[in-house]
């Protein structure tokens, strides 16, 4: 299945969207990978669906790449005698030690380590941001706030904590007993909640010793200002606008979302940008104008994938969505503007032969008006390298490890394509050839730019370009 598009869509799965026939649709449709939400599905379930996914991607005959999203901790308040209670601007309101049912007061915070790190000045956000406090002073068994704006608060809502760094690893419990599960099923990328620190994603990194890729999802300030060390420990950053816009300024996130994929870009890994992209589509058959703009927004800027969250899994029309998701991304990868912006973002390459041949490839690709890029990749790198280029021509990665191609199913630009490596050099150009001509990118007598690493089947060394001619029988002529 041939895509007519660069930019990769993301697609939740849930109570809308669990049938063997709805993934096959979504596929079909255009999802290109799928997430199976770890918040809302069980060990049984998230098996049942892998299972699902992996029969329409034999049946399609396409690597299709997993995203296991785990919970990460969840921070709630306790519960009330009346189960909710009505509250003033400007009246003090505490958060204690107490498991006693709460009232207008004070309610139990069943979280010694928030009680232990949240200090006069700090913000405390309930509900979504709804109910908004700030702390007067903390003795480390109660907090007592102000309430700042909202007027109401109910059993067991979540807190958030903008301004607090909070002493909490990347897994909780739950987290870590849904990583096993999901490692044993060999999805290919690890979705990270509330990654506030680089040394969470290296606890995480033991558990999954390179069975999954690791994406970390920027949710939090404390990982805004951790960019760097964040992205460099990760394999893909995930934009997660829902949360981000909960703990920072709303006006902030989009500049934010820039900052980021950017940042990923220059880095040539992935990235996601995720949370009510189409969130109108839940109970709509079509979106509002500005989301449209903000979905287009994304491809402008060169995001690797797009997501859909609640509108594929929970929504009243989740093939629309993603239809909806894939005709906005083709029209806008054909705006005549679209090449320009996207090429005005590039970065210089790193001073490595991946990095180089990955250059040369896109440039000689551009010049000669080539059809395609054909690139062998073993373990994915030199598929990622060759999708940070962002050429304008398709980019056909071959692999002959399926985990590597489902991997790289997220990944801007790439159509994967599982092969056995090739025999000797012109086995080499013959196959890569032959797969593209079948694959439908190129016709008799067009030209293709293979890269490669020779000797053959040594990872991480790829030293090799050369051009070919599409022969009539769709093999390497001269």
């Amino acid at each position: 299945m041939k895509r007519s598009r660069k930019v990769k869509i993301l697609a939740t799965l849930g109570p809308a969207s669990s049938s063997l026939e709805m993934i096959a649709k979504l596929h079909k449709a255009g999802a290109d990978v799928f997430r199976i939400n770890m918040s809302h599905a069980d060990h049984d379930l998230m098996r049942t669906l892998v299972d699902r996914i992996r029969t329409v991607e034999k049946e399609a005959g396409r690597p299709i790449g997993i995203l296991a999203d785990l919970q990460g901790p969840k921070l709630r308040v306790g519960a009330f005698a009346e189960k909710k209670v009505a509250l003033d601007v400007g009246q003090e309101f505490t958060f204690d030690d107490n498991p006693e049912p709460g009232n207008a007061t004070r309610v139990h915070l069943p979280h010694p380590e928030i009680l232990k790190s949240v200090e006069p000045g700090h913000r405390l956000l309930i509900d979504d941001g709804r109910l908004q406090l700030e702390a007067v002073s903390n003795d480390g068994r109660a907090i007592r706030c102000k309430v700042v704006a909202g007027n109401k608060i109910s059993d067991r809502k979540g807190v958030s904590l903008p301004d607090t760094d909070l002493p909490l690893g990347a897994l909780t419990e739950k987290d870590r007993k849904d990583l096993d599960a999901v490692l044993a099923t060999g999805v290919d990328w690890i979705g990270l909640s509330f990654i506030q620190r680089p040394q969470d994603l290296a606890e995480v990194r033991k558990v999954a010793r390179g069975r999954a890729a690791l994406m970390a999802k920027i949710e939090k300030p404390q990982a805004v200002k951790r960019l760097p060390e964040i992205l460099e420990l990760s394999d893909a950053l995930m934009v997660a606008r829902g949360d981000l816009g909960v703990e920072m300024p709303l006006e902030a996130v989009p500049g934010i979302q820039k900052q980021i994929i950017r940042a990923c870009r220059r880095a040539g890994k992935p990235v996601v940008v995720a949370t009510q992209m189409l969130e109108s589509m839940i109970t709509a058959p079509v979106p509002t104008r500005a989301e449209v703009s903000d979905v287009a927004t994304a491809v402008f800027e060169g995001a690797d994938a797009i997501m859909l969250s609640a509108e594929s899994a929970a929504g009243e029309y989740p093939v629309e969505a993603v239809a909806t998701m894939d005709s906005i991304a083709v029209q806008v990868e054909r705006d005549p503007t679209y090449q320009g912006i996207v090429y005005a973002q590039r970065s210089d390459p790193e001073p490595t032969g991946a990095d180089a041949i990955s250059l040369a490839s896109r440039q000689i690709a551009e010049t000669l008006k080539l059809s395609a890029i054909i690139t062998y990749t073993s373990s994915g790198t030199t598929g990622l390298r060759a999708a940070r280029e962002r050429p304008m021509v398709p980019i056909i990665a071959l692999s002959p490890v399926v985990e590597t191609a489902r991997r790289l199913s997220l990944v801007w630009g790439t159509h994967c394509v599982v092969s056995p490596d090739a025999h000797d050099l012109d086995d080499m150009v013959d196959r890569a050839c032959r797969i593209a001509y079948e694959e439908k990118f190129v016709k008799p007598g067009d030209r293709v730019i293979i890269t490669a690493g020779v000797p053959l089947r040594t990872p991480g060394a790829t030293n090799m370009l050369r051009i070919a001619y599409i022969g009539s029988d769709g093999m390497g002529g001269l």
